[in-house]
């Protein structure tokens, strides 16, 4: 009879704890138990300690041309050979991935950003404001994205404005590509959540729109913004990276992965000297690769609709 009561307990006690559990434990919880994310989020934490933290590591971090050591094979001074002006491909690689990176993740926050709060408005006002910036959403929606950045990459190299610069530039036309799609999505949301019971509660308090909206409607979209927000990124740096191939995004001397598969372009080059076009083209797919593997695995978790 003892055991039966102890028994008891302890399956009290499990229940309670599996209880305690918030949603965004059970969520990691369950993300834990995806081999696919796991292994995409162990990538990319590697991919940020190669890019970011290795080339304090290496004596070639400076950048200085040598021509006398220019399209070297792989040794054991350059690991991933020399390019064209006797850099060392590794370490332009590494110093390439943090502008990829850094241009993935701006972009996307910048998009994030500017989706969430014009979708949140149009939803929570509808009216006037709803079709005002629905509509400027569906006419940048109605442009293809990849030619309208050649042609504003191609209006920016006429103005010639300085490499240094051009990164920021790159990152801002990413982000007003890709805030009409995820405004259509917030909106869809708030349009719903609106008419929920918690929304009218805030509405005889007399609280404010602005606490509405921000307090009360946006954190409820989080988990779907989590899972478009990790998706975007991969697309944001797929995007950079056919720019600065075609010498319209990241231009020389800074480094993108983009830019550094330029020399593809030539015969010569993609027959004979191969290091200098795989490792970014490789560093590109498997950073994709692994960015919407951890997507993947957030959107099953996170978002109901979308579980399989």
């Amino acid at each position: 009879m003892v055991t039966i009561v102890e028994t008891k307990k302890e399956k009290m006690q499990k229940l309670q704890a599996i209880q305690t559990f918030s949603p965004w434990k059970s969520a990691f919880r369950s993300l834990r138990k995806n081999k696919f994310a796991m292994a995409g989020l162990i990538f990319l934490a590697f991919m940020f300690i190669f890019c970011f933290i290795g080339p304090f590591f290496s004596p070639y971090a400076s950048g200085a041309t040598n021509v006398a050591k220019m399209h070297q094979p792989p040794s054991s001074t350059h690991w991933l050979g020399t390019d064209q002006l006797g850099r060392d491909v590794l370490t332009r690689l590494m110093l390439a991935g943090r502008i990829s990176l850094t241009v993935g993740l701006v972009s996307m926050v910048l998009s994030i950003f500017l989706g969430t709060v014009l979708g949140a408005i149009a939803g929570y006002y509808r009216g006037i404001v709803d079709s005002i910036i629905m509509r400027l959403a569906d006419i940048l929606m109605s442009i293809p994205g990849l030619p309208l950045l050649i042609i504003l990459g191609a209006i920016l190299a006429e103005w010639k404005i300085s490499p240094d610069y051009r990164i920021y530039v790159v990152m801002l036309m990413l982000s007003v590509i890709g805030w009409p799609g995820l405004a259509r999505l917030v909106r869809g949301q708030i349009l719903g959540l609106r008419e929920k019971d918690f929304m009218q509660a805030a509405e005889v308090l007399g609280l404010r729109d602005r606490r509405k909206i921000f307090h009360h409607l946006i954190p409820n979209v989080v988990p779907i913004l989590i899972v478009v927000a990790t998706l975007s990124v991969g697309g944001a740096i797929l995007t950079e990276s056919v720019l600065s191939y075609l010498g319209l995004g990241v231009i020389p001397p800074t480094p993108s992965w983009g830019n550094m598969m330029t020399a593809a372009n030539s015969l010569m080059d993609f027959e004979r000297r191969p290091w200098l076009w795989i490792p970014p083209g490789t560093a590109i797919f498997l950073t994709v690769i692994s960015i919407n593997m951890v997507g993947d695995g957030l959107r099953d978790v996170l978002d109901p609709k979308g579980k399989r």
